[in-house]
């Protein structure tokens, strides 16, 4: 009996696996060879060392941007999609970086930020407002496109070092995307947790994302770079100085840099898209120009103190205008 019940299996699947006139199969696609996608092969070393000739290297950054802001989420229920505006980044180690956004075409500025590493100051004369927090402020406000700050900019843009005593582990991460090397960078001791994560796209070695963690595993930022470029030299590009900054060695030769960038601030409720238009590094960047003055007649803005960290309620005044 059981050999008929052996001999009746095998029989189903070989009906099921195979017909008449062959396989089963559904589908067939034949990928060329030049289409095909290589997963190059590195080691955590490798990575590091990649990782780090940017970080330790870069010094100061003077770029010109398309930025789009978007804030909220479906999570929040609403979902606010601002006009893409122009940009004019600039950024220097360890702590400072300012941002002027205008409106295209008629050049106006929406929105001009700064801080020092302390102090962050936003300019809004389109409201006249001039807003002055603390960047160790945590305080969230249900407004997300108030919580833009320009900290958020110089954290995705000036990476931080890699330190030979930091832990840091190595996995492979494959999905219908790519294939990804990733890096885990540890803190703590007794009780650790996940700082950092870098991912490496294996089909050119290159950065693809960085997420940053808080405590307890909270996501703060996750940025991902794409559209890697050689740099030009600094002498094609400068419209400061071609001068580096003393103690800032010139980019390597062969130095890339991402022209599209996406900074995602899940628990602020915003992101941010940047095409990277034009862009130098390790120029140097006159101190005064990371000021940012408050314009004569505007209204002062403590936040921290005045924002808005309540739920809004339903109201019938018309909705805020967005920047034109």
């Amino acid at each position: 009996m059981r050999c008929v019940e052996t001999c009746l299996l095998l029989a189903t699947l070989a009906a099921v696996s195979c017909a008449c006139h062959g396989p089963a199969i559904t589908g067939h696609t034949q990928i060329p060879a030049s289409e095909r996608p290589v997963a190059k092969d590195a080691t955590r070393e490798e990575l590091l060392d990649a990782y780090n000739l940017i970080a330790r290297n870069t010094k100061t950054l003077n770029a010109t941007v398309e930025l789009k802001p978007t804030a909220g989420s479906k999570y929040s229920g609403v979902i606010d999609e601002y006009h893409e505006v122009k940009a004019f980044l600039l950024a220097a180690r360890p702590v400072e970086i300012r941002m002027i956004g205008q409106a295209p075409v008629i050049g106006k500025t929406i929105f001009d930020m700064a801080t020092d590493g302390d102090t962050f100051r936003v300019s809004i004369p389109t409201k006249n407002k001039f807003l002055v927090g603390s960047v160790a402020n945590e305080k969230v406000s249900f407004k997300p496109i108030e919580n833009l700050r320009p900290q958020h900019l110089l954290d995705a843009l000036l990476w931080p070092e890699i330190r030979k005593e930091e832990a840091v582990t190595m996995r492979e991460f494959n999905d219908e995307h790519g294939r990804y090397y990733v890096l885990t960078v540890l803190r703590g001791g007794y009780q650790l947790e996940v700082l950092r994560e870098i991912w490496f796209d294996r089909s050119n070695l290159q950065v693809a994302r960085i997420q940053t963690f808080g405590p307890k595993g909270m996501l703060l930022s996750d940025v991902s770079f794409s559209d890697w470029e050689p740099l030009e030299p600094a002498t094609a590009q400068s419209n400061v100085s071609a001068t580096p900054p003393a103690g800032a060695p010139p980019a390597p030769a062969g130095t890339s840099f991402p022209r599209a960038i996406v900074i995602e601030r899940p628990h602020d409720d915003y992101k941010l898209e940047l095409q990277v238009t034009k862009v130098a590094v390790n120029e140097e960047i006159p101190a005064d120009r990371f000021k940012l003055e408050q314009p004569a007649g505007s209204e002062l803005v403590h936040v921290g103190e005045t924002a808005d960290t309540k739920p809004p309620t339903e109201s019938k005044q018309p909705p805020e205008s967005k920047p034109q």
